[in-house]
């Protein structure tokens, strides 16, 4: 489940909501449709994600080769969820939250909650060159706005293309500069 949330940006609640019929294994991509509100012992309560933001998110070859590894040993009930019980039904979000805590402290770093894979996510795809509306798109964000209220700081200045710019401009309308060797041996 960690690679699932960590390759595309799911909470432990839209994770626990997947389907199988959600992933299309050729077209690569996900279609996060809902996600599970559920104590332990409680029935599953199905809702939209957050702000409704339903959504298609495109997968690494990496994570289909897993979640279809994953498909092959543990999704056998008729209802198809992709981390469920051992009676079918969609894992609470708490008890996906609960395997979480002892892997993290296991490797070191407790205090690690599961949505920091979400945000881990977000950097990647920044750090690839993703713009702020695909990044909002892949994490189900309300507005491009919500985005860069929380990544802003991650995006790469814009000085230098700024810069390169106004020197074009520059060399546009006024010429291209004087060579400065040959202005300054002349004096």
């Amino acid at each position: 489940m960690a690679d699932d949330i960590i390759t595309n940006g799911s909470t432990g609640e839209r994770a626990s909501g997947l389907n199988l019929a959600d992933v299309d294994f050729l077209g690569r991509r996900l279609h996060v449709r809902r996600q599970v509100q559920r104590s332990r012992g409680d029935p599953a309560e199905f809702r939209l994600p957050k702000y409704g933001s339903e959504r298609v998110v495109a997968l690494p070859y990496r994570l289909l080769q897993s979640l279809g590894r994953h498909v092959e040993r543990h999704v056998g009930s008729a209802e198809g969820w992709l981390f469920a019980t051992a009676s079918g039904v969609p894992l609470p979000p708490s008890t996906v939250d609960s395997w979480w805590q002892p892997t993290i402290r296991a490797a070191g770093t407790p205090g690690l909650h599961l949505h920091a894979l979400r945000h881990f996510y977000a950097s990647g795809l920044i750090a690839a060159g993703c713009d702020v509306v695909t990044v909002q798109r892949a994490l189900g964000h309300r507005s491009p706005s919500t985005t860069l209220d929380t990544y802003a700081h991650l995006w790469p200045s814009a000085e230098d293309p700024t810069r390169d710019g106004a020197a074009g401009l520059a060399d546009l309308v006024l010429g291209p500069p004087a060579d400065q060797s040959r202005t300054n041996s002349k004096r």
